[in-house]
């Protein structure tokens, strides 16, 4: 029987059931510059493309560009254009977006107690 008691709630889930959700979710938040960007947002709230970019670092303006539309088509991140002159545009979390902070502390967490630095730095994404 593929069954395995999840969380403290004591519910059943089907282990293939979690295994494909945990896969999607890591796959997408695990997609170069993705969780960054999302925590970047977390930090600062709405925020216009050339000061997301300083934030999260050594990012080309293409793929930023590239990941925000994914975030947004995800219902992650929303992107608001102003009415001014010059128009400007910023990004933020959704509510959905928003629920992801805590997921973030949580595994930011559970890697300091256990991926010891030294281990991470020597793992080949980490360069």
């Amino acid at each position: 029987m593929a069954f395995v008691t999840a969380t403290e709630h004591g519910t059943l889930c089907d282990t293939q059931a979690l295994d494909s959700a945990l896969n999607r979710a890591f796959g997408f938040l695990g997609k170069r510059w993705n969780g960054v960007i999302l925590a970047s947002l977390a930090l600062r709230g709405p925020v216009g493309f050339a000061d997301l970019k300083r934030q999260v670092g050594k990012i080309t303006d293409s793929v930023l560009s590239d990941r925000l539309t994914e975030l947004a088509l995800t219902g992650l991140v929303v992107r608001t254009v102003s009415d001014t002159r010059p128009p400007t545009v910023s990004y933020e979390l959704t509510p959905a977006g928003v629920n992801l902070i805590p997921v973030f502390h949580q595994l930011a967490a559970w890697a300091a107690e256990n991926l010891p630095e030294k281990e991470c730095s020597a793992h080949p994404c980490s360069s």
